[in-house]
């Protein structure tokens, strides 16, 4: 089953994915008149608030929309899936992650103006968004087995068994191991028990305690992990130049990737930014579609920021670490042990317990809003009232997380991953047009203000 798994995962992110995420994005890209370089002020000043209205119907701000997806993609993606991208692929990986995060944020703006645009009531006539709305709403009931599909994906892979594989990763290296204390599969079984009981109080308060944690969590986590990143940067300055020339170099030549072709590092950096920032994928849809606006083009403007925060800035501060540090080239270790070797070289002592409070954060922040995501595909499958079986079922699959193989994991949720981002594009294409009309009335309100 786990070579089945890994098979499918490698065949699906191979020349089908990377057509509907990196092609389908760049047709995008240029259909929105290059907003997200046009209109990326205007972005930052809707973040600020300035045009938020607590009477709009809706579950949370735009802002706490925006740090609850952020929650889910500022997370281990960008500490072990930069990791895992420089194994594979070699430093020229992250040079295609970049231009998959300029690519991801026109894909957000689209997926996520329609999920205000075309938001749906669930059985218990609460109003919701996500791609199966969009579908249902937006282009008719014939459509639906659409919605079905992805909530189905859904379901299976936003599931947090790879932040548990990888946080019990991280404990075990960083204080257990050490101290001596570390009993192999025991220990695993441990920490995912006691990872399961913190998720549960957040998760079962719903929603709003879910977006409430996240808000204040989110800024406290990419502030401490950018500050640290930046001293360790900081501390190679010199080098810099060097490694960023050496990114670039990299993607055209393929040399240090596995296999040494450039297609296979394309393919790793879009693989890996999909699993980081999950433009295309249809997730942050779920959670900007419950947002107190209703100003479709305001809420994409909003959440396109999300793969620029994510990819350009904290995946880029990541791949400099390993790089910087050279790490990559002389440790076996790979996803989150790599950053942590990386780490530990360049602030002996303090390094790695820097990261192992990072990690704690992102993890389980990631955890928290997954939940939500599984829970509302659930939700549209089998009915609100029997939604909150779900979150059982999630709770469940943390502890399973921490005892699995890490190829599985990542495999099982990157097969997933691409089987939502099927229905995600077909939709966002079907109906491009109209966010585009939308977009021209009002960026013209906005002139005449």
């Amino acid at each position: 089953m786990g070579d089945f798994i890994i098979a499918f995962a490698d065949w699906i992110w191979g020349t089908p994915m990377l057509v509907v995420l990196m092609g389908g994005g760049s047709i995008l890209l240029f259909h929105s008149g290059f907003v997200p370089f046009r209109k990326i002020g205007h972005a930052i000043s809707l973040l600020r608030g300035k045009y938020d209205d607590s009477n709009i119907p809706g579950q949370i701000t735009s802002f706490q929309a925006l740090s609850s997806a952020i929650a889910a993609t500022v997370g281990l993606g960008n500490i072990s899936g930069v990791a895992i991208a420089i194994t594979m692929g070699g430093p020229g990986a992250i040079f295609w992650m970049w231009v998959s995060a300029f690519v991801g944020m026109a894909t957000k703006f689209y997926t996520c103006s329609l999920a205000i645009m075309y938001r749906g009531k669930d059985s218990r006539g609460e109003v919701q968004g996500g791609p199966m709305y969009v579908i249902e709403e937006g282009m008719g009931k014939k459509w639906k087995f659409l919605s079905y599909i992805f909530c189905i994906a859904g379901v299976m892979g936003l599931l947090a068994i790879f932040q548990a594989n990888q946080l019990t990763a991280v404990f075990r290296t960083v204080i257990l191991e050490p101290a001596g204390l570390d009993e192999g599969e025991k220990t695993k079984w441990i920490i995912g028990i006691t990872m399961m009981i913190i998720v549960a109080i957040v998760i079962l308060g719903g929603i709003k305690r879910i977006a409430n944690v996240a808000s204040k969590l989110v800024p406290f986590m990419v502030g401490l992990y950018f500050i640290t990143v930046l001293i360790i940067v900081f501390k190679y300055i010199g080098d810099v130049p060097d490694m960023l020339v050496k990114i670039v170099t990299d993607a055209f030549s393929g040399e240090a990737a596995a296999g040494g072709a450039v297609g296979a590092v394309i393919i790793i950096g879009a693989r890996r930014a999909a699993f980081s920032n999950e433009a295309g994928i249809g997730t942050a849809p779920m959670v900007h579609g419950a947002s107190k606006n209703n100003e479709p083009i305001r809420e994409g403007l909003i959440a396109m920021l999300g793969p620029f925060i994510d990819t350009i800035v904290v995946c880029t501060l990541t791949a400099l670490v390993i790089m910087l540090t050279g790490v990559w080239q002389t440790t076996e270790s790979d996803g989150v042990r790599l950053t942590l070797a990386a780490f530990d070289t360049a602030l002996p002592g303090v390094g790695r317990y820097l990261l192992m409070v990072a990690v704690l954060i992102f993890a389980l922040s990631t955890m928290f809003t997954y939940s939500y995501y599984g829970h509302k595909c659930f939700n549209y499958l089998f009915g609100a009232d029997k939604a909150d079986y779900y979150n059982y079922f999630y709770l469940i699959t943390i502890v399973a997380g921490a005892v699995a193989s890490l190829q599985v994991v990542v495999s099982l949720v990157d097969g997933m991953y691409a089987v939502m981002a099927i229905p995600t594009m077909i939709s966002t294409f079907y109906l491009a047009p109209k966010v585009k009309a939308a977009s021209k009335d009002y960026f013209k309100r906005m002139k005449s203000n």
